[in-house]
């Protein structure tokens, strides 16, 4: 688990003027912290700082550490808002975290044993990635940045789903609490498409296309020469 730290202060003046005003000095972000016993505390972020850590993925699946004026906070990020043309972030969501207590996240799943897997350097199969993510429950303490999933033992038409995922100590999926019928396919390896076929076998035909010519070029410098 990664470790972020924010800087940031209260926020006391509120409204979309004041969100609007942030914008325009372009050096801080609006955003509210909510969730435990403490009540919703809207604060801004340090923007520099910000924008450099929501370009890491880990960002958004650890736990975060705020300080709001010499007031420490834990949190992870529930939401943000994006301005709808313009790369900007518009407002910011935090959740507490609480220690004692299961959190429910989002994390992302990272395929890995592509380069050894025998459905696909022997069997001319093709991966298809079927899920990118998966809600967890967990303890903060045992918050994972992300699974992985490894396909290096998948032969053609294998299919690994949810409940071959490997989990670390603590950490359950949700979506299995719902019944078995909830267990999805994660990845696969299949045959390829016609299409997949189609479009090989042009790429290859190019090729030839561009050999030949090539091959004649050379044939009229040689001739030239002579």
């Amino acid at each position: 688990m990664s470790d972020y730290q924010l800087t940031a202060n209260v926020r006391h003046d509120l409204g979309k003027g004041a969100s609007r005003r942030l914008r325009r000095e372009n050096q801080q972000v609006a955003a509210i912290i909510y969730g435990g016993e403490k009540a919703p505390q809207p604060i801004t972020i340090d923007k520099p700082a910000f924008y450099k850590a929501i370009e890491e993925e880990a960002f958004f699946s650890s736990i975060i550490n705020i300080d709001v004026d010499g007031t420490k906070e834990q949190v992870v990020v529930r939401d943000l808002q994006r301005h709808p043309f313009k790369a900007l972030i518009t407002h910011a969501d935090f959740l507490r975290v609480d220690a004692s207590h299961a959190m429910t996240m989002h994390v992302p799943l990272h395929v890995i044993g592509e380069e050894n897997c025998l459905g696909i350097k022997e069997q001319d199969g093709v991966l298809h990635v079927l899920a990118t993510d998966v809600t967890i429950s967990c303890l903060p303490k045992d918050l994972p940045e992300y699974l992985e999933v490894d396909v290096s033992k998948l032969e053609l038409g294998d299919t690994l789903h949810l409940s071959d995922l490997q989990l670390p100590a603590g950490v359950t999926l949700v979506e299995l609490s719902h019944g078995e019928e909830h267990d999805a396919g994660v990845v696969s390896i299949t045959r390829p498409t016609r299409g997949t076929t189609e479009e090989g076998d042009e790429e290859e035909a190019a090729t030839e296309v561009e050999q030949r010519a090539a091959e004649e070029a050379g044939k009229d410098e040689e001739g030239k020469s002579e």
